[in-house]
């Protein structure tokens, strides 16, 4: 199992033994599980993390979601922690960002699938 703490420090370009930036990297990952659960998404009563020992599975065993979910997690602590520099890379994260939370709404309230009918 992933490390949740870890595997955002790795896709961010970090070493997941250093542990200079963790109390920054959960709050910022705190703040989007709490935006997440005011979407309906995840646990009902939220979820935390405080360290490394937390894992993507406790958070949500629902596969489609959960690769969602860490998409937009890493975008966005991304877009917080270690902005692009370019603003067409920043615009492209935007545009991700609002992308995965539309499909995770879709997710969410209509299982995922919605007919043009």
């Amino acid at each position: 199992m992933d490390s949740i703490l870890n595997s955002v420090k790795k896709v961010i370009g970090g070493d997941p033994t250093d542990n200079s930036f963790d109390t920054d990297l959960i709050m910022h990952i705190n703040s989007i599980f709490g935006v997440l659960r005011q979407e309906g998404i995840g646990p009902e009563s939220g979820f935390r993390i405080t360290g490394d020992t937390e894992v993507w599975n406790d958070f949500t065993a629902d596969d489609i979601t959960l690769e969602m979910v860490k998409s937009l997690i890493y975008l966005r602590v991304r877009m917080i922690f270690d902005p692009p520099s370019s603003s067409l890379v920043a615009e492209s994260f935007k545009e991700q960002i609002k992308e995965l939370e539309t499909r995770l709404y879709f997710e969410k309230n209509y299982g995922g699938f919605v007919s043009n009918e």
